[in-house]
C-alpha cells in the first residue's frame, strides 16, 4: 500500500499539464512545426474571410440593394394584395413558412409578429426619438429601415428580417467542422512525424557511435536521392567509419607494440638473472630485475585494458566467493609488502557466491589493495577492505586507505589511463604506479555490468565497486 507521504510527494512532483505541454512544445520540433502550420492556416483563413467580407460589404450596396428593395416590395405586395387591402396575417404567415424570414406587422388595426421570441434588431424598432446614427444602423449599412421596412397607405408598417432559426437547424455542422480540423491536424502531425523520423534515427545512431557500437550504421532513406536529413545521416555514417578505423588502428598498433616488447623484455630478464650474484653487482641486478618486472606488468596491463575496452569483452564466468578470493590476494600482497601493515578485511556474514571472471576480479582486488598499501606508508591505520551484499544478487566492495587523499578537482580523472595525481599522493612507498591500475579496475567493473566510484574518505581515499 502506498504511504500518504509517498502520495503527497508524487502529487507535488507532478507538474501541471500546461507546464508539461509547454515543455513538450519547447523540446519537440514536430509539435512546433504543426503549430506553425495551424497558425499559418488560421491566419490565412481569417485574412481571406475578412477580405471577402470587406469586399462584399463595400460592393453589395451597388449590386444587391436594387434586387433586395425590389424583392421586399414584391413581398409587401403579396401581404397587402397589391396595396388594396389591409396586411394579411395569413399571407404573411405563409411567407414565413416558405422563406427563412421574419415579418412584423404593426399599425392601427393589425399587430402581429411571426417570431415574437426572437431578439429584434435596432433598425426594427421605432426609434423616432433616437439619434440619426442609431436609426441608421443595420450592420454596416446606414439605410436598413429604408431597405427592409415598408409603410402602407392605411398607416401600417411591415418589417422584414432574417429568421435565426434557419441558421440553427444544422448545429452539427460546427461539430463536423471541428472534427475535420482535428483530422487535418492529426494528418499534418503524422506527416511531419514521418518527415522528421530520420532525426530519431540520427540521434540513435550518434548514441551508438558514442558508445563504441559502429556495426550498425544510420539508415538513409532514398539513398540514391537523399534529402537534407539523408545527407546528414550519410555524413555521420562516414564520420563513424573514420572514427572506428582510427580506434582499430590505435588498438592494433598498441597491441602490436605490446606483443613485440615482450620478447626483448624476456631476453633482458634472462640475461639479468645470469649475472653473477656478487656483492658489488647484486644491488644493480636486483634493481634491474624490478624495473623489468614493472615493464612487464605495464605491458600486461596495456594488453588487458585493450581487451576490456571493447564493447564485447569476453568474460570467463564461474562461481566466485569474494571473501576467499580477497584472502588469497591479501596473502600475495603481504609477500610484496612485508613491512607494511596487513589489510583489514571486513566481510559481512552470508555473502552470496557470484558468477564472475575470477582472473579479472583478482586483478581488480590486487590493483585496489596495492594502490591502498602504496599510499598508506605514513598512515596511522592500515587499509580496509569491506565486503557486503547489495540485494540478493549483488555485492559492494570498498577499499579505503588512510593516506593523504586526493584533491577534489582531481577525483574525476583518477580512473583515466596514465593519469597520476600530483602533490602528496605521489610521494609513496614505491614512487607510485604508471596510472593504469584504477583504469583497469573501472574496466573490470564495467565489463561485469557494475559501477566504479572514487571518493575522499577524509583522511584517505575510498574506492567503491558495485557488482
Amino acid at each position: 500500500m502506498t504511504s500518504p507521504n509517498t502520495t503527497a510527494e508524487a502529487l507535488v512532483g507532478r507538474k501541471p499539464w500546461h507546464r508539461r505541454a509547454r515543455q513538450a512544445l519547447g523540446h519537440s520540433i514536430k509539435l512546433r512545426l504543426v503549430l506553425v502550420f495551424l497558425l499559418l492556416a488560421l491566419a490565412m483563413a481569417l485574412i481571406f474571410i475578412g477580405a471577402a467580407q470587406k469586399a462584399f460589404s463595400l460592393g453589395w450596396r451597388e449590386a444587391a440593394r436594387p434586387l433586395l428593395m425590389d424583392y421586399v416590395d414584391h413581398l409587401t405586395s403579396d401581404i397587402t394584395a397589391g396595396g388594396q387591402e389591409l396586411p394579411s396575417i395569413q399571407r404573411a404567415q405563409a411567407l414565413t413558412e416558405r422563406l427563412p424570414i421574419t415579418i412584423t406587422l404593426s399599425g392601427p388595426q393589425v399587430n402581429w409578429a411571426s417570431h415574437p421570441m426572437q431578439i429584434r434588431q435596432d433598425w426594427q424598432h421605432d426609434n423616432a426619438g433616437s439619434s440619426t446614427a442609431q436609426r441608421e444602423t443595420w450592420g454596416s449599412d446606414k439605410n436598413g429601415q429604408h431597405l427592409l421596412q415598408r409603410n402602407t397607405l392605411d398607416g401600417h408598417r411591415i418589417s422584414f428580417g432574417i429568421n435565426n432559426e434557419a441558421f440553427e437547424r444544422r448545429p452539427r455542422l460546427v461539430g463536423y467542422a471541428l472534427i475535420a480540423l482535428l483530422l487535418l491536424t492529426l494528418l499534418a502531425f503524422l506527416y511531419v512525424r514521418r518527415l522528421l523520423r530520420p532525426l530519431d534515427d540520427i540521434r540513435a545512431g550518434a548514441q551508438r557511435f558514442g558508445a563504441g557500437e559502429f556495426d550498425q550504421p544510420i539508415a538513409v532513406r532514398h539513398a540514391h536521392q537523399p534529402d537534407e536529413l539523408g545527407q546528414l545521416a550519410h555524413t555521420i555514417n562516414t564520420m563513424g567509419r573514420d572514427i572506428h578505423d582510427m580506434l582499430d588502428a590505435k588498438r592494433a598498433l598498441l597491441l602490436a607494440i605490446s606483443h613485440e616488447l615482450r620478447s626483448p623484455l624476456t631476453r633482458a630478464r634472462l640475461n639479468t638473472e645470469l649475472l653473477p650474484e656478487s656483492a658489488d653487482i647484486a644491488p644493480q641486478r636486483d634493481a634491474l630485475l624490478r624495473d623489468l618486472q614493472e615493464m612487464a606488468r605495464l605491458i600486461t596491463d596495456l594488453l588487458e585494458s585493450e581487451r576490456l575496452a571493447t564493447r564485447h569483452a569476453t568474460l570467463q564466468r564461474e562461481p566466485v566467493a569474494l571473501d576467499a578470493l580477497a584472502l588469497e590476494v591479501m596473502a600475495e600482497l603481504a609477500s610484496r609488502y612485508p613491512d607494511a601493515a596487513a589489510v583489514v578485511l571486513h566481510a559481512a556474514p552470508g555473502l552470496p557466491v557470484l558468477s564472475l571472471d575470477a582472473a579479472r576480479i583478482r586483478l581488480l582486488l590486487r590493483n585496489l589493495l596495492d594502490n591502498a598499501l602504496r599510499h598508506s606508508a605514513e598512515a596511522s591505520l592500515p587499509p580496509e577492505l569491506h565486503l557486503r551484499p547489495n540485494g540478493q544478487q549483488g555485492m559492494v566492495m570498498e577499499v579505503r586507505d588512510h593516506g593523504p587523499g586526493v584533491p577534489e578537482d582531481q577525483l574525476p580523472h583518477l580512473a583515466e589511463p596514465f593519469y597520476r595525481p600530483d602533490a602528496a599522493r605521489t610521494r609513496t612507498r614505491s614512487g607510485g604506479g604508471v596510472g593504469l591500475g584504477l583504469y583497469l579496475c573501472k574496466l573490470v567493473a564495467q565489463a561485469h555490468g557494475g559501477r566504479f566510484e572514487v571518493h575522499n574518505a577524509q583522511p584517505g581515499l575510498m574506492v567503491r565497486v558495485t557488482l
